[in-house]
Order: C-alpha cells, then sequence, then structure tokens
C-alpha cells in the first residue's frame, strides 16, 4: 500500500536527524510524520496515531529493541548501533 510506503521513506530519510539525547524517539517519529503533512493524534492502547483519509487511524509504537515486535500494530525500530531508524508496517496491511 502506498501509504506505508511514504511513511517508510519518511522513517529511512527524515527531515531532522534522532537524536537520542535530545528527544524521544516518539517525539521525533511524531515529528517526522508532522513534518511532511500527516495528522499524528493521540491514541489510548499505542505511542500515536496517524489519521488518514475517512477518519481511519494507523496505530504506531516505538522500540530500541526489535525483538518480539506485535504484528498488530505499526512499529518504528530505532537501532542505537547503526544509528538509523525502520519502518516495520502492520502484517494484516487492511487501511
Amino acid at each position: 500500500m502506498p501509504i506505508f510506503q511514504v511513511i517508510a521513506e519518511i522513517i529511512t530519510n527524515p527531515p531532522i536527524p534522532h537524536e537520542p539525547h535530545k528527544q524521544s524517539l516518539k517525539a521525533w517519529a511524531m515529528y517526522c510524520l508532522r513534518d511532511r503533512g500527516f495528522k499524528v493524534v493521540y491514541a489510548q492502547d499505542a505511542d500515536f496515531a496517524v489519521e488518514i483519509k475517512g477518519g481511519k487511524k494507523l496505530y504506531f509504537q516505538v522500540t530500541d529493541s526489535p525483538l518480539d515486535l506485535d504484528k498488530t500494530i505499526n512499529w518504528v525500530v530505532w537501532d542505537s548501533i547503526a544509528k538509523t531508524a525502520r519502518f516495520i508496517p502492520v502484517q494484516s496491511q487492511d487501511p
């Protein structure tokens, strides 16, 4: 789905680099998505959500430990060794 490709591009080629000593991964990911025009909103059972056309929401979690990720939610994962972020979409891509 194209929206997942756009989000992956934003996370892997962000407008600003993630600097863990300056901002949290959650704040950085939310900023990057907002900077590119996404509507980032509160999510009760996730770190944040992106609202897309039709009022549908894509839910996101952030982590720096890519072990045992829940495949029912979208993830932004920080690799502290390579100093890069990546986007892992939900396995059932039906938004």
